[in-house]
This record gives C-alpha cells, structure tokens and sequence, in this order.
C-alpha cells in the first residue's frame, strides 16, 4: 500500500511539509489479486481544509492480464480520487476524473462537459488495456500508460485551489500530459471560473495583460517575438487559478508552442489585476 501524508503552509499561510511518499505507479499485471492498491495522502490548512486521496479499485479483465503478465508489459493505471472534509468539492473533482479518464484527449477548445458514470470508467479502461493487446507486437516491452490525479494546491482567502493532471502513453516517442486548475469557493459552495472572478467588461483587459505575459513567456524560448507569434499565436485560455503572487493561466501542450516547450504557464501579478478581477480574489 502507498502512503503519503503532507502537510501545507505556504505564503497563502500554508506550509509545505514532505513526511514521506512511496512510488506512484502501480502495474496491475503485477498483482495477484488485481486489485488497485489504495493511496492516502493528508493535506491540512488554516482554514482545517482536509483532504485525502484513494485508489481507483479497479481489476483487469483476466483474459488481458494472463497475456500482458505473460509477455511482462501490463498497462500501467494510476487512477486517484479526491476524499476531503467538504463532500460537494470531492463530487465535483471526482466527476472531472471520472470524464478525463473516459475521454482521454481533452482540450480547452473542445471541454469535457458530459458526466461519466463508475461503469463509464471501468469500460473505458478495459478498452484502453485492450487496445495494446491489439495495436502492439508481442515482443514490446513497453506498456500503456494511463494516469488520472488530483493535487491540492492550496488556497487563497476563501477559495481552495486544486490541479487536475493526466497523462496517457500509448507508444511512439512521448506521451500526452493534461493539466487543468479548479477553484471552489467556500462561501458560496461553488465551482468558480475565470467569468467568474472578472469584474463585468473587464475581459478584454485581462487578455490584454495575458498577452503581455505571453510575450514575456515567448522571450524565454524566442529570439524575436513577432516571428514566433505568426507560427504559435496567443489564444487565451480559461485555465486559470490564484497563487500567492497573482493569477496563473495555465496553457496544454501545443496550444502557444511546441510539445518540447511543455505546458506553459503565464503568470499576471495581483498589482495589474486591481479593477480587472474582483476585490475577494486579489490575495490579502
């Protein structure tokens, strides 16, 4: 069994301290009893936000294990769901887990909105331990990879602030990672977004600073910002969430750049942001 507790304070008067963490991955083919082992992981704040992380339970259909242990290259499945002291965020993030595992390749220019059931999940990863079976030589030693985890990140005032990642390995020379932010506001018990936290008609100023930082971010990886912009253009993505600092947008891979340049991260400072964003989201 996998265990990881951690506990946070950081400059949103979180902490960040490491107490012990054992390997992520678990290769089911490996497992006699194919079950999924369970994960824990404690993250406690100022505002005695609690959360904890489990395991998907999930057991290869026995046909695909037999082979895939035979030839020693079972799919690799990292499944993890939220389990926190505030159930309605655990349902939200959960339900996003669920969706991103039965719909591998998400975009921001094409979201994920439709629900998936727990049956959705099992099918979808029968279906993708199936396919290597299928679309591989006997003789690989390489294995699928499917990995779903939420991470807590924190929070700011009253808002806490998670991040989804995935990543999905299906052979060639790189698999695909996603990455998106959540705010939950606990005031209201919602979900918040970006329309959310701009004041109204403040949006086209907020892209405007966006694209600053996008030039600032092109400058690291460019010589000449003009020449790069007509090959990557600048779009603005929705994918957002609070820091210590000011606002982050995060960007997929291919989205501003090429897949070597990662997923890139355009920071814009509380200080730009008064009269852009409303009052309760600027950090205090």
């Amino acid at each position: 069994m996998k265990a990881m507790v951690q506990s946070h304070l950081n400059r949103f008067t979180l902490m960040h301290i490491s107490l012990g963490r054992v390997g992520r991955t678990r290769r089911i083919g490996l497992l006699a009893s194919g079950l999924l082992l369970g994960a824990v992981s404690i993250s406690v704040n100022a505002g005695s936000f609690v959360s904890t992380t489990e395991y998907l339970d999930y057991q290869l259909p026995e046909n695909i294990q037999k082979v895939c242990t035979e030839h020693d290259n079972c799919p690799d499945i990292e499944v993890e769901y939220l389990k926190s002291n505030h159930s309605w965020i655990d349902n939200t993030v959960n339900a996003r887990i669920d969706n991103l595992v039965v719909n591998s390749k998400p975009t921001e220019s094409e979201p994920i909105k439709t629900k998936s059931s727990r049956a959705d999940v099992t099918a979808a990863i029968d279906d993708f331990a199936a396919s290597q079976l299928q679309d591989t030589p006997e003789e690989v030693s390489w294995a699928y990879n499917l990995m779903v985890t939420p991470d807590y990140l924190g929070h700011v005032n009253n808002f806490e602030l998670f991040e989804i990642n995935s990543y999905v390995f299906t052979g060639g020379a790189h698999g695909m990672p996603y990455s998106e932010y959540l705010t939950f506001d606990l005031n209201t018990k919602k979900q918040v977004t970006l329309d959310d936290m701009l004041i109204k008609g403040q949006k086209p100023r907020f892209e405007a600073l966006a694209h600053e930082a996008y030039k600032t971010w092109v400058k690291t990886v460019a010589d000449d910002v003009s020449s790069y912009e007509k090959s990557w253009p600048f779009t603005l993505s929705d994918n957002v969430t609070l820091t210590d600092t000011g606002m982050n947008i995060r960007y997929q891979h291919y989205s501003i750049g090429p897949y070597a340049y990662g997923m890139p991260v355009l920071s814009i400072p509380y200080s730009k942001l008064h009269n852009v964003i409303k009052p309760q989201f600027i950090q205090q």
